[in-house]
């Protein structure tokens, strides 16, 4: 079905403010904003609004329980000035995937959709149209019923927002293989894109940072050795020709660029592995030579090279002949693009909403 969503267009563009050469990470946002509220067991009131604050009560449940949710994602434009949407099906599944766990509704998905296209088509000169930018998508939803009580609240915002996003991570990146604190564990939420996942990963974050690092190794609960992610990452490793990257085992995201990946390395006829991976398998493939090359991967980054790991005072080092990833990298921008064809269908033009 498609939703009525009413429009109200700003007055004033921003866009002229805004150097495309030279795009502030995640402080610069369009002219408007998709919002939809639940109540009475339902969504209603989908409209777009120019960007502003949003009024919000002290007693906002999600302030104090922290249910709030989250997505991220990216539209491109292709050789025609088309913007394209990738797997917004997949984020909008993955969106109620972390509802369910946290206790929130499910948003249909063709709301979800219909608010990108709308959100994404007003605004779309936002677009960055250099070689792996883009338009970041963040699709969130978050309790905002006045109460103190701990119970699932009765009233949410579903918003989404938008704001252009030049290439990241240019270079190679250092990792600290992390020992005392920890991500996820069994039964917890960290195959949730839960707000609270994320603010417990700053302090060690930021350790790590404070010893030259760029990213946190996350390794799991129990032992301290089977390796989950790495920072808001997936990770692959090339161990000989083949590829193999941690299972969805209740503690790992169910990326969409690690899916994508995933399925651009087996076109490419790599076989790539899902499964338990442990930190000093990895290291004894560094000391002989099998470990040929490491990535994370996430929607900000696409892919981004690993250069080496610290581990117990040294370090695991990664090599950097002919990496694999940088070709896949090359082939998702261009699906993402047009440039190339989307045997896959992960891609949505929008037309003229």
């Amino acid at each position: 079905m498609s939703y009525n969503i009413s429009i109200q267009k700003t007055e004033t563009s921003n866009l002229d403010k805004l150097d495309f050469n030279n795009i502030p990470l995640g402080t610069t946002f369009t002219d408007h904003m998709f919002i939809c509220d639940y109540d009475n067991s339902e969504w209603t009131n989908p409209r777009i609004i120019p960007m502003g604050m949003i009024p919000t009560h002290p007693a906002a449940m999600a302030l104090h329980y922290g249910q709030a949710i989250f997505e991220g994602m990216k539209a491109t434009v292709d050789s025609d000035g088309n913007p394209m949407l990738f797997r917004a099906e997949d984020n909008a599944n993955r969106l109620n995937f972390s509802a369910d766990r946290m206790g929130m509704p499910n948003i249909p998905t063709e709301l979800f959709v219909d608010g990108l296209k709308h959100l994404v088509d007003l605004d779309r000169q936002w677009i960055p149209p250099m070689n792996g930018s883009a338009l970041y998508l963040r699709p969130f939803m978050y309790a905002d019923e006045p109460f103190i009580g701990m119970r699932a609240a009765t009233h949410y915002k579903f918003i989404i927002m938008a704001s252009p996003a030049g290439p990241f991570f240019s270079k190679r990146i250092k990792l600290w293989a992390e020992k005392k604190f920890i991500r996820a564990a069994q039964g917890g939420t960290g195959e949730a894109k839960a707000a609270g996942n994320y603010a417990a990963a700053i302090r060690p974050t930021e350790l790590a940072k404070a010893k030259g690092y760029d990213q946190v190794l996350w390794l799991d609960a129990v032992e301290h050795k089977y390796i989950q992610e790495v920072g808001t990452m997936n990770i692959f490793f090339k161990i000989n020709d083949k590829f193999i990257t941690p299972e969805l085992d209740g503690c790992v995201l169910d990326g969409i660029t690690r899916k994508s990946v995933i399925a651009l390395l087996k076109d490419r006829g790599f076989e790539v592995t899902e499964r338990k991976i442990t930190i000093d398998e990895i290291r004894e493939a560094s000391k002989n030579g099998t470990l040929k090359e490491a990535f994370g991967t996430g929607t900000a980054v696409g892919i981004a090279y690993i250069q080496e790991i610290g581990l117990d005072g040294e370090s695991i080092h990664v090599s950097h002949d002919s990496p694999v990833g940088i070709e896949i990298n090359q082939r998702l921008n261009d699906i993402k693009t047009g440039k190339v064809e989307d045997k896959f269908g992960w891609m949505t033009k929008i037309d003229k909403q």
